[in-house]
């Protein structure tokens, strides 16, 4: 398994009743993506040390060319004049 800084982490629950859990991943501590993981969980906002086992699986986003750099980001606001 090999994650970058910015994927998300989803970890499926393995009995029922067992919530699913995610989190983005904040900091790898090693150069090639291997675990562990820092892991920013979404639940709790907290920040941990993650060795994902068979249950977890990486979600990556694709990193934007140069051109959708400086193209209009969801989720900013953005003010044109006329």
């Amino acid at each position: 398994m090999k994650a970058a800084v910015g994927d998300r982490i989803i970890v499926e629950g393995t009995r029922p009743g067992t919530a699913r859990r995610d989190g983005e991943v904040v900091a790898l501590r090693h150069a090639d993506g291997s675990p562990p993981y820092d892991v920013r969980w979404s639940d709790t906002g907290r920040v941990s040390e993650f060795f994902p086992g068979p249950d977890a699986r990486v979600h990556h986003y694709p990193e934007p060319s140069p051109e959708e750099e400086t193209t209009v980001k969801p989720g900013v606001l953005h003010l044109f004049a006329d």
